[in-house]
C-alpha cells in the first residue's frame, strides 16, 4: 500500500462518542452527512455488528466524473465496535470482480467531545480496477466536509 492509497482525516466534535456513532451507524445519518452528494438515500436499519447491510441509493452525476447515473449499492459492515469503529465496504462488483474499498470512522473520547477519524482505504482493490481511473472514488476533501457536516449535525 502506497500513502495515495488511503485518506485519513480527522477533526474534534463537541458531541460524545455515542451521539456520534448514532450518526455513523445509521443508514439515513450516510445520507444526512455526506458531502459528495452521491448518496440519495437509504433502506435499512441502523447497524450493530459485523456483516450487517443496508441499501443506499446513489446518483454518480453528483460526481459528474462516470456517466453511472442513478444506482444502488450494498454497503456491508466489516468493522464494528459500539461507539468506537466502523467500517464498511460496497457490495458487487464492477469489472467482473468485487471493488474490496473501504470507508470507516474511528472515534476517541476527548476533552470536550470526540476525536473523529474519517477514512477511505483502497489498497486491497484488484489489479483489474488499477489505472483506470476509478479510484480514489471520492477526493480527501470530501471527507473532511463530511467530517464538518457530522459536527454541525451532532453539536
Amino acid at each position: 500500500m502506497t500513502e495515495t492509497e488511503r485518506f485519513e482525516v480527522s477533526r474534534q466534535v463537541a458531541a460524545s462518542p455515542s451521539a456520534v456513532f448514532a450518526v455513523v451507524s445509521d443508514p439515513a445519518g450516510h445520507v444526512k452527512i455526506d458531502s459528495s452528494g452521491m448518496l440519495q438515500s437509504a433502506d435499512g436499519e441502523p447497524v450493530s455488528a459485523v456483516g450487517d447491510e443496508f441499501v443506499v441509493h446513489m446518483d454518480r452525476e453528483a460526481l459528474n466524473d462516470y456517466p453511472l447515473g442513478k444506482y444502488d449499492v450494498t454497503v456491508i459492515i466489516t468493522k464494528f465496535e459500539q461507539d468506537a469503529l466502523i467500517e464498511w465496504t460496497i457490495g458487487g462488483a464492477l469489472l467482473g470482480e468485487p471493488l474490496r474499498h473501504l470507508y470507516g470512522y474511528r472515534l476517541e473520547p476527548s476533552d470536550g467531545g470526540t476525536r473523529v477519524t474519517s477514512y477511505y482505504d483502497w489498497s486491497e482493490i484488484p489489479e483489474t480496477y488499477r489505472g483506470k481511473g476509478i479510484f480514489p472514488v471520492i477526493p480527501e476533501a470530501a471527507l473532511r466536509a463530511t467530517l464538518g457536516i457530522l459536527a454541525r449535525t451532532v453539536e
